[in-house]
This record gives structure tokens, sequence and C-alpha cells, in this order.
């Protein structure tokens, strides 16, 4: 059997078959042969008959008990049985050298038969199977001339120009040659459903052509033995088959593997469906891709037996695997064709996405100078591409896609594909009205591209309705199911799905995913260098000098460069104040960094005019609300008279300062904390101390002192630990605090402002 379609739980031999259990039935062991030959089973290299077929006498006059036991000399002749001992010795492969021509004794004097030989492992040994067919009608090939015969068949074969040209040749050439009332070319689907893609046939037949089959009407044993035995003649229909005597191995137990058989029997049911198409002969061609069945050459005679001899058999099998081969060429050529146009879109489009004028998902859809879009690297009705903040469309995409980005997070692979949507994801299909297919691909934070189709409605016309595959017929006391009896012509409209989605195109998508991994770690790296540049170029060259007082400040990127937006600030009032501040805009990158610029400059210019913290604070926040809808930061702001030592400090959502006094103490001010800037702080509320000679005030932002690994709380106490000093002389180093105070896990950026007032 075929290792691509194992078979479980085979009926065991004998047991009653109908179409309920037929896809079990084990038909590579049906324990007969069809009549129209006789099959010896034979020891070598004694040649002694260990299996005969009960039909012997038909063809050589020898009842059953007389041939078992007995040698070929016996059974043949000694002139046929030397051949075939001959040919046995000489050539390896028996199958490619059939049939090997030989006289036997008959009741009738010699005659001229077809002896087809191959091998069968029977347990631990190994006997030869010598198939006799007797020669009758016309044999105008032989083994030699098989290629002559089928030579003018291949060149119209390979100045076919298309598919529909090739299987057409192909069919004519085979009915030509073989005699039978009708031949088809039968080509599968992925699940197996049959279409008649090309037929020759009798005049006055009705037409199977565009004609679909179900795939239980070849049941998946059966596909494997296709795989495996190319050709298969049934000569008569209604044949009474001829059973093996002894029926198993006396060895194993086991019935004869008749795989590779020209005679093996074929199941019952499939003789009752050929007999209810009014069909009495029927031979089948196998059209293989890479050893998988692709199709069939399918062979019809009505008007009684039909026996081809071997030899033409052996030529519509070569036939047919040049066609075969012309089929795997033509499809590869256009696989090639396929993924060249593929290719050439793909490049086009990792081109365009490095545009750094445009974001990933416009330079996606089309929407730079080359006007490369998504959908030509794969058709579809519309696609979405989904950015960090951003989503870019093109074509006719529902109102809210959202509900994908979620679905996409949540599936096993990076690329999935649907083509019946609303049965295989109904709650993504209710949010997605007009969806039926789709084809998703996963990029990194949260990134996707999304191809949608719609419902791509077809009528698939049938022969016989496929649904009402089986008919009950009582026999006896039981009740049988057996093959349908109409093959009329009915048509199914095929609702609720899209165009599948092609390897080429699930290559492709593959193919882009992997290449843009690339683009998008260098449009990362640009953006982090431009948002890095922004945010270092706003932050102070230097800070102010302010007499009695010192003042240092740090910033540290987040691991991996990931800028975000803290800044720090310090500048001389009008009032002759010094104020000091710190803010950290929600989020990373250049979006962040450009937050932090345009509220940095609005606070400073309210501090500027006059404005208090709490005043400041509440204008910037005004001006978020209406100019910058989706920022918000957080934000300290302290002014401090540089002779008296006097702060008033405003906080917005921002940690709390730390406040230094003279004799190495620290510790939090406890003061309260308005909403952050943007999302309407209000009126912030203002405190007021005063730091003494050789005290200070630190300012800081939470990457200081919260992480996935230390919570606020830890935090904070080892910020203020390092900051407690038993020796208040001692200065502080703000550098040694933050390295002792930063969370190497910690996926924030840091920053430390420290203003102490001088002892003396």
């Amino acid at each position: 059997m075929s290792d691509r379609e194992p078979m479980a739980d085979l009926l065991e031999p004998g047991e009653p078959v109908d179409l309920d259990n037929c896809a079990r039935e084990p038909i590579h062991v049906p324990g007969s042969v069809q009549p129209h030959g006789v099959l010896l089973a034979v020891t070598e290299p004694e040649l002694v008959v260990e299996h005969v077929s009960a039909n012997v006498a038909d063809l050589l006059g020898r009842s059953v008990q007389d041939t078992l036991g007995a040698d070929l000399d016996a059974v043949l002749g000694s002139e046929p049985a030397e051949q075939i001992r001959a040919h046995v010795r000489t050539f390896g492969n028996l199958r490619q050298r059939n049939p090997l021509v030989v006289v036997a004794a008959t009741p009738d004097g010699p005659r001229e038969v077809d002896a087809v030989l191959h091998r069968v492992v029977v347990g631990d040994r190994t006997l030869l199977v010598v198939e006799l067919e007797a020669s009758t009608g016309p044999r105008p090939f032989s083994f030699p001339n098989t290629y002559q015969a089928v030579r003018d068949a291949l060149e119209r074969l390979s100045a076919s120009q298309s598919l529909a040209e090739l299987y057409d040749v192909a069919a004519h050439e085979v009915r030509a040659l073989t005699g039978f009332d009708r031949v088809m070319i039968y080509r599968f689907d992925a699940e197996y459903n049959g279409e008649v893609v090309a037929e020759a046939k009798r005049a006055d037949l009705n037409s199977f052509l565009g004609l679909h089959y179900p795939a239980s009407d070849i049941p998946p044993q059966a596909r494997a033995l296709y795989e495996q035995s190319w050709i298969r003649l049934i000569a008569d229909v209604g044949y009474t088959p001829a059973p093996l005597v002894p029926g198993v191995d006396a060895a194993t137990g086991e019935p004869l593997d008749l795989t590779h058989s020209v005679l093996r029997s074929v199941s019952p049911i499939h003789l009752e469906y050929l007999g209810n198409m009014g069909v009495a002969a029927s031979m089948s061609i196998s059209l293989l891709r890479d050893g998988r069945l692709w199709g069939l050459v399918a062979c019809h005679h009505y008007s009684g037996p039909h026996h081809p001899p071997y030899g033409v058999r052996a030529a519509a099998e070569f036939l047919g695997s040049s066609l075969s081969l012309r089929l795997v060429a033509r499809a590869e050529e256009d696989e090639l064709q396929a993924a060249l146009a593929a290719e050439a879109t793909l490049v086009r489009l990792l081109i365009a996405s490095r545009d750094a004028a445009h974001t990933l998902g416009d330079a996606l859809v089309g929407r730079t100078a080359s006007g490369v879009s998504l959908l030509e690297l794969v058709p579809a009705q519309g696609v979405v591409v989904f950015g960090d903040d951003t989503r870019s469309v093109e074509g006719v995409v529902p109102d809210d896609p959202s509900p994908l980005r979620e679905w996409i997070a949540a599936q096993p692979e990076d690329v999935t594909a649907r083509t019946e949507l609303s049965a295989q994801e109904p709650a993504l299909a209710d949010a997605l009205p007009g969806v039926a297919g789709l084809l998703a691909v996963r990029l990194p934070e949260d990134r996707a591209i999304v191809w949608l189709r719609r419902e791509a409605v077809h009528d698939v016309s049938w022969g016989g309705d496929p649904q009402n595959k089986a008919i009950a017929r009582r026999e006896g006391d039981e009740v049988r199911l057996s093959p349908r009896k109409s093959f009329e012509k009915w048509t199914q409209t095929i609702r609720g799905r899209s165009a599948p989605w092609t390897a080429q195109e699930l290559r492709s998508v593959t193919d882009l995913r992997r290449r843009l991994l690339e683009t998008l770690l260098l449009r990362t790296r640009w953006a982090l260098g431009v948002a890095e540049t922004v945010q270092r170029s706003l932050l102070p060259a230097e800070l102010p000098h302010v007499e009695g007082w010192q003042l240092h400040a740090r910033y540290v990127p987040a691991p991996g460069g990931r800028v975000g937006g803290d800044w720090y600030d310090a500048l001389e009032l009008p009032d002759g104040r010094i104020a000091v501040v710190i803010g950290d805009v929600a989020g990373h990158g250049l979006s962040a960094a450009a937050a932090m610029g345009q509220l940095r400059n609005s606070l400073r210019a309210f501090l500027l005019r006059g404005d208090g913290p709490a005043d400041a604070l509440r204008w910037t926040d005004v001006v978020a609300r209406r100019t910058m809808a989706t920022d918000m930061a957080t934000v300290v702001v302290a002014a401090v008279d540089q002779a008296t030592g006097e702060v008033e400090v405003s906080i917005a959502g921002h940690p709390r300062p730390l406040v230094l006094d003279a004799v190495g103490g620290a510790e939090l001010l406890e003061v309260s904390v308005d909403r952050p800037v943007g999302v309407g702080s209000g009126e912030p509320p203002t405190h007021r101390f005063v730091i003494e000679p050789g005290g200070g005030v630190v300012l800081y932002s939470d990457g200081l002192v919260d992480s996935r690994s230390t919570n606020l709380r830890a935090g904070l106490a080892r910020l203020v630990g390092a900051f407690t000093r038993e020796d208040p002389t001692r200065p502080v180093d703000i550098d040694d605090v933050v390295r002792e105070c930063s969370d190497p896990s910690s996926v924030d950026d840091t920053t430390l402002l420290l203003l102490c007032r001088d002892l003396y």
C-alpha cells in the first residue's frame, strides 16, 4: 500500500462490503482475479505452483488439483517454462519487461499467450506471480515497438500549446489506440474531487465534459493503489471472479497481495457503480506528479466486454506516462513564470518599503512614487496593513477591520489562510461583513498584513447529486447501501467561500514576511536614530550656573536603544528664580520624542512669561488636549528662590520629588499629585518648602524606580537609601545613584536631576 495514505482498520478478507464500509475494503488482497486470464504463483527457482486461480481449466485445460504442486513444465510445457526461467534469471525488474510472449500447451493445442510477471513477498520468502492472458483479437504492439506505436501521439502532445489542448490530444490518442467508446481525462482537486477536463467519445454518447465527481467515488485505498499500479483493466464489468486456491498462504495465513496484478479482481462496489453508469468494460491509467496521483485517464466501453491486448495497454500506459511528464513540465513552467513575476513584484515592494518618507503601510499599499501595491503580489479585493499606531488600506476593506488585529495575534502560525470564514471563524466573520476569505501575515510588535477576499459564487456541475451518493437495496432480511444510479448532470451553487489561496501566493507572502523583517529592523534603526537625535537636541546643552547651588542631571536611554519621551530642563525665570523640570511622555520612539519636544517648549514658554509651576502645567495641559489628542505626559516643576531656598512645586501625574536635608537625611515630599498633562490636569496643587544650606531636591522619572522586576515601593526605598548619607559633607555622585537604582530589566529610559544648596 502507499505510505501517503495509510489504511487502518481494514475489513477482513471476505467480510461483506457496502457503501458504508467500502473505504475500509482491502482491495489489494481480493482473493480472486478477473477470469479473462489465469494467475499462477510459483516458487523460485523450482517454479512449483503454490497458488492458482480457479479458472485454470478454461485456458490450460487442467484442474486446480492437478496444477497445485506441479511445476511450470507440467502446466505450460517445457519450452515456455524454460523461457520463463531464462527471463527471470536475466532481468531484475520484471515489471519493466512485460509481457513475455510464450506458446503454452492447451487442450486446443499450442497457443500464444502473454505471460505478465512480477514478484510478491509472502512472509519471509518471495513468490513469482505468472499471469497468463490468451492472445485474442489483433495484437499490433509488442514491447519493442511500443514507442513506434505512440510516436505520432507523443509529437502531438509535445506540440500542444495549452493544458486544454494537451488534455484533448491525450484523450483522442488513447481512444484511437485502445478502441474504447469513451476516454476521459479526469483531474483531481486538493480534496480529490474529480473533474472531467477532456473527452473523446462515440458520437451518440452524451458528454461528461466538465462534470465533477465526489472524492468518495474513489476511496483512499483505491487512490493508493493507483499510485503503485498505473494501469488497470476490467474487461467485463459483469464478470464472475475466479478465486485463488488456496485463498491464504499456508505459512502466514495471509491472502496473496495482488497490488501489482494485472488480473486483480476489483471491488464489487466499484463494479456496481460502473454497472449503474451503463459501463460494460473499463480501463484506467494513472497520471502522476512527483509520485502522487494527479488524475486519471478513464476509459469506458458500453457495447459489451472489451479486452485490449497487453501490448495495446502497455502503449496506452506509455502514453499516459508521457502525458504525466508533459503535465509536470507544463505545471512547472507555469509555476516558474508565476514565481518570477511574484519575485519581481516582491523586489519592488521591498524597495518601496525602505522609503523613509512614508510609513511602512503606505509604502506597501502603493502610496510611493513606484505605485507598487500588495494587491499586485496577491490578488484580493482589499488589503490592510497594521502598523504601530497606524492602519493603511487599499481596495475594499470593512469600515472597522480592527478585530483582525487581536485574531491574528492569537494564531499559532505567522501566516494564516482562511477561505470559508463564516464556517471556520464565525465570530470574526460577523465582525467583518462581506469578507469570505483572508490571508494574514503576522509581523513583530503587533504589526500585520491582511488580504481580504469576497465570496466567490460559482456553480459546480456534478455527475449526479454528490449528497445523494447512495441508495438502499434490500437483500433478503438485510438492507445494503449501494452506489447511486443517477449520473445526470446536477448543478450545485457554492456560496460562502472565497477563491482559494494558491501555493504560489502562500509562498510569496511567506517570503515577503521573511524579507520585511530586515526592512523593519532598518526602519527601527532609522527611527531610533532620528528620535535620539531629536531628544538629545531638546535636552539642555549645558545647565545654568547658579551661585551657591550645584545642579546636575543625567539621561540614560532604555536598554536596546529604545528612545522614550523623558526630558529634563533648567532655566532662570524672569523673577530671578530657577526652574527645574522633569517630564515623561508615554511611549517610545520618534512620536514620543516629537511629543516631548512640543510639551517641553510649551511649558518653557509659560514659565518664561511669568507663570508659576501650577499655572504653567495647567496651560500646557490645554495645549496638549487641543493639539496633541493622543499624547500624555507626567511632569514635575519646581521653582527655587536662589537667595532663600524657598521652593514652589507642582506635579502632574509624576513621581514625588525627594527632599534632602542638611544632615544627610532624605525623604519623599508629601504632596498631592494631579492628573497627567493631556488628560485634564485642571488646577495642579502647589506645595512649598525650603531647601536648607547643605540640602537639596531630587527629581527623577519612573524608569529609575519602577520596572518589571522591581515594584514602585521597593524602587522608591532604594532611591531614598542611595541619597541617605551618614556624612552630610560627602557629595552624592549621581552616576553612582543611577547605577545602583537602575534595573537591567527595565524597558524605560531614566532621567535624574539633582539641585543642591551649598552648605557655606
